[in-house]
């Protein structure tokens, strides 16, 4: 019986042991807010920074080369590790600039809806900006969407479906 309460004992201060090791070896979250803010130009709950700081939960394994923070893309940045395969995504609040076209009279719940000025079914132009170049291509939409809507489109009928925000020209654009 002695041998079973050693083995018992061993198995308890190992499983309390762990957290202390766990400890070591995750990537600082104080690091990623601090990369998450430079990149967007704007501190947590700022106007175009972060909702609010990182899940201080989370455990990421340390990435050996620098975090790469993504461009805002469906209000979000996403924040990688390339060389480990970990990402996770920092919810933004709305810039400046996208509150302007929002009447601040009127919560955005309940703002009337703009009309659509594309209709299930026509024929819209694609567009991805990036840099210094842009990329078109014909698509068909799936949904209506007036300016500033997010709706699906499709490039081929079996392709699978894309998600664009509409533009006021009319045209659906994706970014990256």
């Amino acid at each position: 019986m002695p041998s079973t309460f050693r083995h018992a004992a061993i198995l308890i201060a190992a499983t309390f042991a762990m957290p202390a090791s766990a400890q070591q070896g995750f990537h600082s979250i104080d690091e990623i807010d601090q990369q998450v803010a430079a990149t967007l130009g704007a501190e947590i709950g700022q106007p175009g920074g972060a909702i609010r700081a990182v899940d201080r939960r989370l455990r990421l394994q340390t990435c050996p080369a620098p975090i790469i923070v993504e461009p805002v893309n469906l209000g979000a940045v996403t924040v990688r590790c390339q060389q480990i395969g970990w990402r996770i995504r920092v919810p933004v609040q709305q810039s400046q600039q996208e509150a302007a076209f929002r009447n601040p009279a009127v919560p955005a719940v309940r703002q009337a809806r703009a009309e659509p000025t594309i209709r299930r079914g026509d024929p819209v132009a694609l567009v991805v900006v990036t840099g210094g170049f842009t990329v078109s291509r014909q698509a068909i939409a799936e949904q209506d969407g007036a300016p500033g809507d997010r709706i699906r489109v499709r490039t081929d009928p079996r392709a699978a479906p894309i998600i664009g925000q509409v533009m006021s020209d009319g045209r659906v654009s994706m970014s990256f």
